[in-house]
C-alpha cells in the first residue's frame, strides 16, 4: 500500500468529545465572570452560558440535537434554580421552579402546532398523496429541461400548502426527479441530476418563507411572539406578508438554475411516461387518499380564513383534523403507522429551544446579548432600513454554522425581540417577523438545513455546486428583503 493511500485511508479524528468539554467549559468560565447583578442578573448570565452551551453543541452536532435538549433542560433546573431570585435575589430560584421554566415550552401551543403537522406530513407519506401530487403536477409540464425545472419548482410550491415539513416535501420530491434521470439513462452523478435536485431543494426552502405552516422554525417565532407581544400571526396575514418573496424568489430560482448548470439533454423524451407509468403503479386514487384530501383541502381553507369568517386558531383545528384522520375505519392511518414515521425528537428540540429562549428573555439575557452584539452599532438612530440591512446581514453569516433553522430561531428570535423593542418608530412584530423571514435562508450550504442533507445524500450535486446555486440566490434574497422593506412591507403596515 502506498503512502497516499494510508493517509487517504487513515480514519477521521472523533472530535465530538472535545466539542462536549468545550461546550461545558463555556458553561463554567461564563459562570464565573465576576458580576454584581446590578446590569445583567446572575440568573441571566447563567441562561447566556447555558446559550453558549447550546450553541456550541448545535453547530458541532457533538450529540444528536434531542440529547443536547435533554443537557439543557437539567443545566436550566440546576444552574437558574440555584441563581438568586429576579424579584428577590435574596433567595434562590428553586430548582423545582426552574425546572418549570425548563419544561415551559412544551406547554406552548406552537409546539402542540409542530407535533400535529408532523402527524399530517406522516399522513401524506402513509398514504403516498404527497407523491401523486409531485407526479401529477409533473405529468402536465412539458418534457424540455427548462419545462421539467419548473415543474420541480411548482411541485415546491404546491406540496408547502399541504405537507407542514420541509423534509418530508424534499424527500417527496427528490426520489422522482431522480427516477426520471435514471429512466433517461443518466446517473445521479449526472449535469441533470444535479440540476433538478438542487432546483427542488432550494425552492423548498424558498417556500418555507412564503407559508406559515410550511416549516417549524415559523412556529418557533410565532412561540416567543405570542409570549412577548401578545399577538398571534393569522395564515392568511403571514401569506399576505411573505408570498410574494417567496414568489419573486422563485421566478430568481429558476433563471439561476437554467443559467448555472447546463444538463446533458434539453430535452427529456419519453419524459411524460416516466411519470405517467409511475402514477400508474401507484393505482387509482384510495379511499384514505381522498379522505386525506378533502380534510387537507378544508384544512387549508380554515387556515387561510382564520380570525375572518371564523375564531378557529390554526394550532386547534389541525390538531382536530389529525384526531379525525386517526379515527378507526374514517380516518386514513392508524397510530403505529403515524409513530414509525414521526421524528419525536423534533418536538423535543422544538419545546426546549423555546423554553431556552424565553428563560433568556425573562432574566434579561436577551436583553444584554442584543446590546452586546449590536449596542455598537446605533441601530436606535439610524434609518430602518439600515437596520434591517445590518441585523440580516449577521443573521445570514450567523446561519452558515447551524444545521437547524430551528436551533436558530431558539438562538435568535429573542435577542432580535430585544433588539426590537429599543428601537424607536419601529414595528416591533414586523421587524422580528423580516428577520423571521432570513432564518429560513438555508441556501448557501449543504449542512444549512436538513433537506438539504437529505438532497446532498442522493450524491446528485457536490457543496460546491450547492453553493454556486446558493451565493446568488442568497444575494438576490438579501436585496429582495431590503427591497421590500423599504416600499411593500411598509405599503401594508408591516414595518
Amino acid at each position: 500500500m502506498s503512502t497516499k493511500e494510508a493517509i487517504q485511508e487513515k480514519p477521521k479524528r472523533n472530535l465530538k468529545p472535545l466539542w462536549i468539554v468545550l461546550a461545558f467549559l463555556a458553561v463554567i468560565i461564563i459562570c464565573l465572570i465576576p458580576n454584581d447583578g446590578s446590569i445583567l442578573p446572575i440568573a441571566g448570565q447563567r441562561a447566556l452560558a447555558i446559550l453558549s452551551f447550546a450553541v456550541i453543541l448545535w453547530v458541532t452536532e457533538a450529540v444528536s440535537y434531542p440529547v443536547s435538549s435533554a443537557m439543557i433542560i437539567v443545566l436550566i433546573a440546576f444552574l437558574i434554580g440555584l441563581a438568586p431570585s429576579m424579584e428577590d435575589p435574596s433567595t434562590n430560584l428553586g430548582t423545582s421552579s426552574a425546572l418549570k421554566m425548563a419544561l415551559g415550552g412544551f406547554s406552548s401551543s406552537s409546539v402542540a402546532l409542530v407535533g400535529a403537522a408532523l402527524f399530517l406530513a406522516a399522513a401524506m407519506q402513509v398514504t403516498n398523496l404527497h407523491k401523486r401530487l409531485a407526479l401529477w403536477i409533473l405529468s402536465m409540464v412539458g418534457t424540455k429541461t427548462k419545462s421539467i425545472v419548473f415543474g420541480a419548482i411548482l411541485v415546491a410550491i404546491v406540496l408547502a400548502f399541504f405537507v407542514p415539513s420541509a423534509t418530508a416535501r424534499a424527500g417527496a420530491v427528490v426520489p422522482i426527479l431522480l427516477g426520471i434521470v435514471a429512466a433517461f439513462g443518466l446517473s445521479n452523478e449526472s449535469r441533470l441530476a444535479a440540476l433538478l435536485v438542487i432546483t427542488a431543494t432550494q425552492a423548498v426552502s424558498i417556500w418555507n418563507v412564503g407559508i406559515k405552516t410550511a416549516a417549524a422554525q415559523n412556529l418557533v417565532a410565532l412561540g416567543f411572539m405570542n409570549t412577548e407581544f401578545g399577538v398571534d400571526i393569522a395564515w392568511i396575514d403571514w401569506f399576505i406578508y411573505a408570498a410574494p418573496f417567496s414568489i419573486l424568489m422563485s421566478i430568481l430560482l429558476f433563471f439561476i438554475m437554467i443559467k448555472l448548470i447546463k444538463p446533458e439533454t434539453d430535452n427529456i423524451e419519453g419524459g411524460k411516461e416516466i411519470i405517467k407509468q409511475q402514477l400508474h403503479d401507484l393505482g387509482p386514487l384510495k379511499r384514505s387518499e381522498i379522505t386525506l384530501i378533502i380534510t387537507s383541502v378544508i384544512l387549508l381553507f380554515l387556515w387561510a380564513t382564520e380570525k375572518r369568517l371564523h375564531p378557529f386558531d390554526t394550532t386547534t383545528v389541525t390538531i382536530a383534523a389529525i384526531a379525525f384522520l386517526l379515527l378507526p375505519k374514517v380516518g386514513v392511518f392508524n397510530w403505529k403507522q403515524a409513530a414509525s414515521k414521526i421524528d419525536w425528537g423534533t418536538i423535543i428540540v422544538f419545546a426546549v429551544g423555546i423554553s431556552l429562549g424565553t428563560v433568556l428573555l425573562n432574566t434579561n439575557g436577551a436583553m444584554w446579548l442584543s446590546d452586546a452584539v449590536f449596542g455598537s452599532l446605533g441601530l436606535e438612530s439610524k434609518p430602518i432600513l439600515a437596520t434591517i440591512a445590518l441585523v440580516t446581514a449577521f443573521n445570514i453569516i450567523v446561519h452558515l454554522g447551524f444545521a437547524s433553522a430551528t436551533s436558530l430561531a431558539s438562538a435568535l428570535i429573542p435577542v432580535f425581540i430585544a433588539l426590537a423593542v429599543t428601537l424607536p418608530n419601529v414595528d416591533h412584530i414586523g421587524f422580528v417577523l423580516v428577520q423571521q423571514f432570513v432564518i429560513s435562508f438555508g441556501f448557501m450550504l449543504p449542512i444549512s438545513a436538513p433537506q438539504n442533507m437529505l438532497a446532498y445524500g442522493t450524491g446528485a450535486f457536490t457543496a460546491k455546486d450547492f453553493l454556486k446555486s446558493g451565493i446568488p440566490l442568497t444575494i438576490g434574497a438579501y436585496l429582495l428583503i431590503l427591497l421590500f422593506s423599504a416600499t411593500y412591507w411598509q405599503w401594508i403596515g408591516l414595518l
